[in-house]
Order: structure tokens, then sequence, then C-alpha cells
């Protein structure tokens, strides 16, 4: 660090955009970006960072690609924009054709183009209730699928992002999530037999809506904001089985998993299932605005006009999105799995050295770690979670919360094993002084 945090250049930049930004946004700490290699960061105080949220799972092949930066610049020198709503380009039918052919299970599956992750959740929405002529639709405690309404109306993480902007769409029933840690059923694993799924059939079905009036299951392979939580490995198979039971379509939301992040290019590869939909963004064009819907062929039969957008699969956003899978799947997705297993065994190690880290789970780089008052009780302690978040920044790591009281691991599927080393010793030096200072 060049000065004490926030510089002076920060400091001022905060309070100009004090004066003119929106305060709906969520900054954690006054980091104010200048410039970004890979996993590292500069402000514009020329303090250096380790950046461990890579933009909230955005920046998969780090800061600056030359490969992705390259690709932009050649796809802006020929033209911008020309809407995909209404004209052909082949960058983005070519990206169609990489998605449709890395999306897991053997289904031919068609692609829509959005702008965003809560773009995508708003037209599997749409193309739910468009295919099964079915209203209702079922989400997760914990859950976050967007801010727009639609998607909106499926994320149940925390009361501020749904207060006040009711009605929501109706028709959308929440149910706990395979949340071992905090079983909402006060049952373990695995005696419990998986009863967050069997609660479904056994007590929703028959107590609440028909299963034959519900379209679609939306969820996410391992919940992002709601605290980087890891289902049970029967978890999803059995969802999948119950869905497939009733003709419910499984919405997998891979718009935080996917595209790499835990070590396969979908998270719900690693447990087996061929999801109906898969919504994805943020990693998949490294911080070019970017969404998909990747549906199964049959489903993808609204007609023209029944939904579409201006910008969606942008022919620059696209271009970075060619770029982005070359370099994922020829070396970032396996360097995300060694590296996430490196940082995931130094966490298991710091757990069992501390009392606050009550639980530590994730796949790849996608990693949570939950902060306790200490391993017997498990009390939530938010604020010494923010303490420990806070700290990191001032000594040059990155972190971002999730859930109440979580931590989490997103650094660029780049990152090499000495920065993942460098960033474990930042945070242990900080965990040992916040327990020994509360």
């Amino acid at each position: 660090m060049k000065n004490a945090l926030p510089g002076p250049k920060s400091a001022a930049y905060v309070a100009r955009d004090a004066a003119v930004i929106s305060p709906s946004y969520t900054r954690t700490y006054p980091f104010v970006m200048d410039h970004g290699q890979g996993a590292e960061v500069w402000d514009v105080d020329g303090n250096r960072f380790l950046d461990m949220t890579s933009g909230i799972a955005v920046t998969a092949t780090g800061h600056a690609h030359p490969d992705v930066v390259r690709a932009i610049q050649e796809q802006a020198a020929k033209f911008i924009h020309m809407s995909g709503t209404d004209f052909y380009y082949p960058v983005q039918i070519e990206l169609a054709e990489r998605l449709v052919a890395l999306a897991p299970g053997a289904t031919p599956k068609k692609v829509f183009f959005t702008n965003s992750g809560t773009e995508s959740v708003e037209a599997a929405f749409k193309l739910a209730r468009w295919t099964q002529r079915r209203q209702q639709m079922i989400a997760f405690i914990g859950a976050f699928h967007g801010r727009t309404m639609g998607s909106l109306s499926l994320t149940a993480s925390k009361p501020v992002q749904r207060e006040g902007f009711g009605p929501l769409v109706p028709g959308v029933t929440h149910v706990p999530y395979g949340y071992c840690y905090r079983c909402a059923y006060n049952l373990t694993y695995p005696s419990c037999d998986i009863a967050c799924v069997d609660y479904i059939e056994k007590k929703l079905f028959k107590y609440y809506i028909s299963p034959w009036e519900v379209a679609a299951i939306f969820v996410e392979p391992i919940q992002g904001e709601g605290g980087y939580v890891v289902p049970p490995p029967e978890y999803h198979p059995r969802l999948k089985a119950l869905a497939d039971k009733y003709g419910i379509l499984y919405v997998a939301d891979e718009v935080q998993t996917g595209i790499g992040r835990t070590g396969k290019m979908f998270a719900i590869e690693h447990w087996g299932v061929e999801p109906d939909m898969i919504c994805v963004a943020k990693g998949i064009a490294s911080g070019m605005p970017l969404g998909a819907l990747i549906a199964k062929a049959p489903l993808m039969s609204w007609p023209p006009g029944a939904h579409g957008n201006t910008f969606g699969g942008n022919p620059v956003s696209c271009a970075a999105g060619l770029a982005t899978l070359r370099l994922v799947e020829q070396e970032y997705m396996a360097n995300a799995a060694t590296v996430g297993a490196q940082i995931l065994h130094a966490l298991q190690e710091m757990m069992a050295r501390h009392e606050v880290i009550g639980d530590v789970r994730g796949k790849g780089l996608m990693i949570g770690a939950e902060i306790v008052r200490d391993k017997a009780s498990r009390e939530p302690t938010p604020a010494l979670r923010d303490a420990i978040v806070q700290r990191c920044y001032e000594r040059g790591l990155l972190i971002l919360p999730c859930g109440g009281q979580s931590v989490r691991f997103i650094p660029p599927l780049n990152i090499t094993p000495a920065q993942a080393a460098e960033g474990l010793d930042i945070l242990a030096r900080v965990v040992s002084e916040v327990e020994q200072g509360r």
C-alpha cells in the first residue's frame, strides 16, 4: 500500500460518485479501480491488490487478457452493433454453436442471447410458461436470480432486494434449499434421506399447489448470493427426478457457477444432470455484457416476436465470448480445478485452527467460508464477517461477502498458485487479528 486507504484520489472519486450515482449499488469498500492484469488490480492511487472477486465471477480470463482484448478490438473495427433480433451475423451464430456443443446432455439445444443474468432468467421464466402452459414456479430460499420483476420474484436472498417492489409476479413458491450446515428441518445428512427434496412432493404438492400446474423449478447448482451453499450429492439428481415425474422443467441458473468456474464448464455437470434450460451470463465474455438462455431445442418453440431485445448477442460481446470459451476450454477450467483444490484445502486447514470459521465449502474457484461466533453454536456473526472483508481490503486482498455471514473466493480462472497462496496468507493473518480482537 502506497498510502492509507482510501487514497486521496480514490476518496475524491467516492465523493463525486455519491453526488451523481444511485445509492442502490452495494459498494463493500472504497476501491476505485484504475487498471488490472490477470488476478491483480491497481487503484487510482497506485495501490496494488489481489482480486479474489473477478467482478463478481465475471472476469473469467482475468483482467485485460490479450486474446480477449484483441477479439474485442478486431470485431469493433468491423461493426459494433446490428441487432441480432432483426439481422444475422456470423459471430453470434458461431458463439451459439459453441454453447450448444458445450451444454450438458445429448439433447439438441438452441440459444437466446441476452445482456445479463437477470435477462437470461426472465427469458427462461417466459419460455417455461409458454411451452408448459402452466403458471406456477418453484424456487428456493436463499436463491438469487436477479432484480428485474420476473427474476426478482424467484429471488429470496435478502429482504432489501424485494422490499417495496410488490406485488411481484404471482405464482412463485419458495422452499428450503439443500443447505446441510443449516438444515431447515434440523436433520443430519445422510440420515435425512434428502428430506428437503421429499418435502416438495409430500407437503407442497399435497397441501398447497398441484404439481400439474408447476411449469418449472429454478435452481442454482450451488447457491451464490445465498452463501455459496453446495448441496449434498443426491440433491440435484433427486430434484430432477421429481421434476421429470410431473413434467416440470428443470432450469439451472448457472449465471455465477457456469463457464468453467467450478472446474467443469457448467456446475450441474458435477451431478450428472441434464437441465431443460440453462441460464448463463457473468463469466461468458470476460466482462463484456452478455448472457444466454440455452434450452432444449423442442422447448425453444416460441414464434418470432414472442421475445426479443435490442442488444442481446452484441457482436463485440460475442467475439469476447468466443475468445473466453477458447481460453477456458484449453486451459483455465483445469486451472480452476487445480488452484481451487489448493484454496479449499488451505481454508479447511484454517477452519481447523479458528473457531470463527464454521464451515468451508465449494467446487473449483467458487468457494465460501461461513463466519460464526464459534463452532458449537454456529451463531451467525455478520459484523465479524464484514470486519474480515474490510481488513482484507486494507491489506491488499479483495474479497466479497455473500449470504448472511459468509465470505466468497471467486478469483479469475487463471489465478496462479503463488497468487492464491498470497491471498490465503493475508486472509489467515486477518482472521487471527479479528478473532483475537473481537
